[in-house]
């Protein structure tokens, strides 16, 4: 599921192929852009803002796209099968003389203005993977609505930018507490070490092709969420597999907590899973 380490990672790999490079052709599959031709300009840069992707053009021009739920930028070489989705799901094709790319599924896909940019990304917190991180702007931002729900507070772009819906169901698991427990609600050193934690979690897999959040690389990021006096958080209890599990809740409805071995609850709002631990996690539940 495409959040902010992934999405810089298609930023990256779009950015090599791409950047650098003049346009042979270009195909917007939307109706708004289909008659707009970018061939012929070279692609100065592919930067990921939070979970968006901007792609800037000779002539002061960026192609702004996001991937939400299920889009995909796929690169093939010349000659190369296309096979990312049927050719409906095809909304964007960049291609140059060495590389392809087609963006599949792109719910969001416009030609804008660089100096426009700020039109739709200026309304984002800090980047969690960006230039502009900033832990305190960002705990201030969560701390603003104190009745808000942590899960939403924390899916909420404007207030930090590159969680989605895996991470927040991991750091509510790794914090203790339900999704639905009020961001007032918590213990007042929580919010920080959440920001710093969500921070680590990001960075931590920002280069790893599948993401995990039980893995060694992520333990002092775990630690960062215990209470102060709390003795050693206890490893998952299927010890002998235990880094064949990814993830600690996520996608894991029905099977037992790694940690305590209760059985982990998902339900499903807005077309949005959401798992958690009853065992694990004080607070509501819906």
């Amino acid at each position: 599921m495409p959040e902010g380490d992934t999405v810089l990672q298609t930023a990256r790999r779009l950015d090599t192929a791409l950047a650098g490079h003049v346009l042979t052709r270009s195909d917007l599959r939307v109706p708004r852009f289909a008659t707009a031709d970018l061939s012929g300009r070279a692609v100065l840069d592919v930067t990921a803002r939070g979970k968006h992707l901007l792609t800037r053009v000779e002539g002061g021009l960026t192609l702004h796209s996001h991937l939400r739920m299920e889009g995909a930028w796929r690169l093939y070489a010349p000659g190369e099968r296309w096979n990312g989705g049927p050719a409906h799901q095809i909304r964007a094709v960049l291609q140059t003389a060495e590389r392809t790319a087609v963006g599949y599924r792109l719910p969001v896909l416009e030609l804008l203005r660089t100096r426009d940019e700020e039109q739709v990304v200026g309304h984002l917190g800090p980047d969690l993977l960006g230039p502009d991180w900033d832990p305190e702007t960002a705990e201030r931002n969560l701390l603003a609505t104190p009745g808000r729900p942590l899960g939403e507070a924390l899916l909420d772009q404007r207030n930090l930018a590159g969680i989605g819906n895996v991470y927040m169901c991991e750091l509510c698991f790794l914090a203790r507490v339900t999704p639905w427990l009020p961001v007032g609600g918590l213990p007042p050193s929580t919010v920080p070490r959440l920001v710093r934690t969500a921070q680590h979690l990001l960075e931590a897999n920002r280069d790893r092709p599948v993401r995990t959040t039980t893995a060694p690389v992520v333990t002092s990021a775990r630690s960062r969420l215990r209470e102060p006096g709390r003795s050693h958080e206890p490893g998952p209890r299927n010890e002998p597999g235990r880094f064949r599990d990814k993830l600690f809740v996520y996608g894991r409805g029905g099977h037992p907590c790694l940690r305590c071995g209760t059985p982990v609850r998902r339900v499903e709002r807005d077309n949005r899973p959401t798992y958690w631990c009853p065992g694990c996690q004080a607070g509501p539940t819906p």
